[in-house]
């Protein structure tokens, strides 16, 4: 019979975060802040830290401790929000080096109980334990304990279900630090209860049409019949809600998947002009397609379709992309490409955001090599 186990992460950057900062463990603490919001030590060697009262500016969070949950704080919440919600609480700026290394560890950890891996985020795997001897709740346990000495205390919450479905909904019933193990068996007293919107797959709007029709949980969903659902919601995605309802999903666990695209972007702190602003701009151009190159360069691969993303200060995003003859992977030729998707930019606002991203990947060996091209520098006009 099949085990999948869904491990999600609690907390995840936030957590992170506090294996930093210990003496912030029980305070109400966000990330999302700007380098500026880093901590400080005082003479007596204690840090101080900046608090969300303090903060102005457009940023959003991206995580929030359980204890600033509490006050309504949640991640994608503008910052402002936040700050009128929870004034006291701690800040802290987004560190992304220490999240990847965390995260390092966590997945190194659950494929120390299984290798049958598979890495769906940052923060969450799926794994499959349907060969191992030991009972379910033996597993849960063993998966919780390796991640948490692995990480030097970092807790995940676990569920174990008979397919990925039921193991996503299952992680999500004992948060944070714990485990729930799921049959299909228990369909009638715990997952039908839940509400329909639990199911990874039924966004706002499909739920929203759901409650018009009076379907609140997924227990209502279930009592529908098939026939109707796709009546009502098309052959393809009826017959799928049909069979969620009633804990039906043989997905795989997928251990292997090739990447579609590789990109990094960054919101500046405050908007800047083409013209007037150029060093920064072109300073921030350089490190992203630095960035792109050393992803490609790590995982693996090069790229024949480059782009650039850039948002202006009315919010408006514009994209441009350019399909080269044959693929690259270095920066110098990186940067080349994105230089001239820019210069098919009317620069007629300030810029908000900048993004570069490779698309069209391969396997260096399965294209011509990229001929070495000279460098173009970024201009804005």
């Amino acid at each position: 019979m099949r085990r999948i186990a869904h491990i999600d992460m609690d907390a995840f950057f936030a957590s992170c975060e506090l294996s930093q900062y210990p003496e912030l463990r029980g305070v109400p603490m966000v990330v999302g802040g700007r380098r500026s919001d880093a901590p400080t030590v005082k003479p007596d060697g204690t840090r101080e830290f900046a608090r969300l009262r303090d903060y102005v500016g457009r940023g959003v969070l991206t995580t929030a401790s359980y204890e600033a949950r509490k006050f309504g704080v949640r991640s994608a919440m503008p910052t402002m929000t936040a700050a009128r919600l929870a004034p006291d609480a701690i800040i802290l700026p987004v560190n992304f080096e220490l999240y990847r290394k965390h995260s390092r560890l966590f997945k190194e950890a659950v494929a120390s109980v299984s290798s049958v891996i598979e890495d769906i985020g940052i923060d969450e795997v799926y794994c499959d334990v349907s060969m191992l001897e030991d009972d379910s709740e033996t597993i849960a346990r063993r998966l919780k304990t390796a991640v948490v000495e692995a990480t030097s205390g970092l807790t995940c919450s676990v569920g174990l279900a008979p397919n990925k479905l039921l193991a996503k909904l299952s992680s999500e019933m004992q948060k944070p630090d714990g485990f729930t193990i799921l049959t299909m068996e228990d369909l009638p007293g715990r997952v039908w209860p839940m509400a329909a919107s639990k199911i990874n797959g039924i966004g706002p709007k499909a739920n929203e049409r759901l409650a018009s029709f009076g379907i609140d949980t997924i227990g209502d969903l279930a009592e529908r019949e098939e026939p109707w659902l796709i009546e009502k919601f098309g052959r393809s995605y009826g017959a799928w809600l049909y069979r969620v309802a009633h804990g039906l999903d043989d997905r795989p666990v997928v251990t292997y998947s090739e990447p579609v695209s590789m990109s990094r972007e960054t919101t500046f702190e405050r908007d800047l002009h083409a013209v007037r602003d150029r060093e920064e701009l072109g300073t921030a151009f350089k490190a992203l397609c630095d960035q792109v190159a050393a992803d490609l360069a790590r995982k693996g691969y090069v790229s024949k379709k480059i782009g650039v993303k850039l948002r202006f200060d009315d919010f408006k995003t514009v994209t441009r992309d350019v399909t080269l003859p044959s693929a690259i992977g270095d920066a110098r030729s990186l940067r080349k490409a994105a230089s001239s998707c820019i210069k098919r930019i009317d620069m007629v606002r300030t810029i908000r955001l900048l993004g570069i991203k490779a698309g069209t990947l391969s396997r260096p060996g399965s294209v011509e090599d990229a001929e070495d091209s000279a460098q173009l520098e970024l201009k804005f006009e």
